[in-house]
C-alpha cells in the first residue's frame, strides 16, 4: 500500500522521484497505518475539475487531492506535510471511516458530508497558532451563509446554526517553540446528510444542511466558497491582520454574552460569562465574583 501512496504523490508532483525513493526506505507502522485504508476508486460527487469551475484562490488550493474513502484526510495530509507537501494542498474525501474531532472526539463523516484537510506553512510566531482554528471558523461560516443560513461560531471550532452543530474544525501542528513547520487543518461540514445517517449519539446538537435548506447542495460549489474565504483570512493571518479576523469572529460569534460552564484539560471547571476573546484567541471569562480569566483550551457549553 504504502508503493501505491508514493505513486499517488508522485502522479501529483508533490514528491520528486528522488524523495520517493527515500520513502520507499522508510519502515514506519505509522505511515502504512495512515494510509491503509486510502480508496484509490474514483470519487463519486466531488472533483478538482468542478471545484476548480468557482474556485478564484491564488496559493491556497493548486494542489487538491480527491479521494474516494479514506482512514482520515489529517492523517494523510500530516504524512505529505512531513514529506515536503507544498502550502496550501488540499485533500478531500468522500468518506472518512476513523475521522475524529478534537481531543480525539468521536466524529463520524459518512457520504454526503465535505471531510477535508488543509497543509498550512505560515511563517507566523508559533503563538499565533491558536488564532488558525478561530479563522478557518470564520471562513466556513461565511461560506455556510452564502447559502441563506445563519451560521454562528462556537468557541473554539465549531460553526453552529440555530445552536445545532452544522461544522467543527480539527488543528494538528509541528512546530518548535521558535518556528512553524506545518499546520494541517481538518474541516468537516455536515452538507447533503440527513440525521439518521449518524449514530443517535452524534444527532443530539447536530444539525445538516439537507435540514436546513429546502435543496441539495452542490458540494463542489461549497468547497470551492469555502477555499476563496479562506484564502482571504489566511492571507489576513499571514500579514498580521489579526483585529480584522477577530472583528469578523466577534460578529459571528455564538459564545460572546452568554453564560458558560468550561472545562479545561485537567478537569479545571470555570462558569461565567464570556466578554470576549484576546488577540490569541483565548476565550476571557467574567467570573461571578467580577474577575477576568482567560481561557486557553476547553470544552464549553453554554448554561441557560
Amino acid at each position: 500500500m504504502k508503493k501505491e501512496m508514493i505513486k499517488l504523490l508522485l502522479s501529483h508532483n508533490v514528491i520528486s522521484e528522488e524523495e520517493a525513493k527515500r520513502l520507499d526506505l522508510i519502515n514506519d507502522e505509522t505511515i502504512e497505518e495512515s494510509i491503509k485504508e486510502l480508496g484509490f476508486g474514483k470519487t463519486e460527487h466531488i472533483t478538482k475539475d468542478k471545484i476548480c469551475e468557482t474556485l478564484e484562490t491564488d496559493e491556497i488550493a493548486k494542489e487538491i487531492l480527491c479521494f474516494r474513502k479514506v482512514f482520515s484526510t489529517n492523517s494523510i495530509a500530516k504524512f505529505l506535510a512531513n514529506h515536503s507537501a507544498e502550502e496550501g494542498t488540499v485533500l478531500i474525501s468522500e468518506i472518512q471511516t476513523k475521522a475524529r474531532g478534537r481531543l480525539g472526539k468521536k466524529w463520524e463523516a459518512p457520504e454526503g458530508g465535505i471531510w477535508m484537510s488543509l497543509i498550512l506553512r505560515p511563517q507566523v510566531p508559533p503563538a499565533r497558532i491558536g488564532l488558525i482554528t478561530l479563522a478557518t471558523g470564520v471562513a466556513i461560516a461565511k461560506s455556510i451563509r452564502s447559502l441563506g443560513v445563519d451560521a454562528r461560531i462556537k468557541w473554539p471550532n465549531d460553526v453552529l446554526i440555530h445552536g445545532k452543530k452544522i461544522s467543527g474544525v480539527l488543528t494538528e501542528v509541528n512546530a518548535t517553540f521558535n518556528e512553524i513547520d506545518w499546520i494541517v487543518v481538518g474541516i468537516g461540514i455536515d452538507s447533503n446528510l440527513k440525521l439518521e445517517d449518524f449514530s443517535e449519539d452524534i444527532r443530539i446538537g447536530t444539525t445538516t444542511l439537507t435540514e436546513e435548506l429546502p435543496a441539495k447542495v452542490d458540494e463542489n460549489e461549497l468547497i470551492a466558497i469555502f477555499l476563496n474565504e479562506f484564502e482571504k483570512v489566511y492571507q489576513l493571518y499571514k500579514d498580521g491582520e489579526i483585529e480584522d479576523i477577530l472583528k469578523d469572529w466577534r460578529d459571528l460569534s455564538d459564545t460572546i454574552g452568554k453564560y458558560v460552564n468550561i472545562t479545561q484539560t485537567g478537569g479545571k471547571i470555570t462558569q461565567g460569562y464570556v466578554v470576549g476573546i484576546n488577540n490569541e484567541g483565548s476565550l476571557i471569562i467574567e467570573r461571578q465574583d467580577g474577575t477576568l480569566e482567560k481561557i486557553i483550551s476547553g470544552e464549553l457549553r453554554t448554561v441557560e
